[in-house]
């Protein structure tokens, strides 16, 4: 194999893995489908693991992800020639990831709805600090999934009050 067909294979995959398996080329919103990985990995584990092995796998993907977040940063950053750019959506992922680690009650499915949904509106509007600081002023691999996490963490936080205030809303 020659070096450039190396090259052209290595960011074929890293392009892959960075886009949530090509959910984050979507021409629009693309963090909003590359979200949807999130929501798949919840799901698999939820249908396929006894409930025991559920919080470990979930953790177990959550550090994997945020670590390949933290390798190929610097290479999508040069692939796509942009500071955070929009089609690496492992930020998302982990952030999703991040809602099911938190908030352990209820139907997977409507835990997976309301954390989805709010999630996307936190990490898209980025009103509550300090997510939008986190935003506009740290760079490089931390800067673009600190604001991710955050914001998970203001969805999980708000899903934890529905549930005490309307617990039905998410049975």
């Amino acid at each position: 194999m020659y070096r450039s067909d190396r090259a052209t294979a290595k960011n074929y995959v890293y392009a892959a893995i960075g886009s949530a398996l090509g959910l984050g080329l979507s021409p629009v919103a693309p963090g909003t489908f590359g979200t949807l990985l999130g929501v798949m990995i919840h799901g698999l584990s939820v249908y396929f693991l006894p409930l025991g092995l559920q919080l470990p796998a979930l953790l177990s993907a959550f550090v994997i992800v945020c670590a390949a977040n933290h390798l190929l940063t610097p290479w999508a950053e040069d692939y796509w020639k942009c500071h955070d750019p929009g089609h690496f959506v492992l930020d998302e992922v982990a952030g999703y990831l991040l809602i099911p680690i938190l908030f352990r009650y209820g139907q997977w499915w409507k835990v997976a709805l309301w954390g989805f949904v709010l999630f996307r509106i936190f990490d898209i509007f980025k009103l509550i600090p300090p997510a939008r600081y986190i935003d506009r002023n740290f760079q490089g691999s931390w800067g673009i999934l600190l604001d991710d996490l955050v914001s998970a963490g203001y969805a999980a936080g708000l899903i934890h009050i529905l549930y005490r205030l309307w617990p039905k809303v998410l049975e």
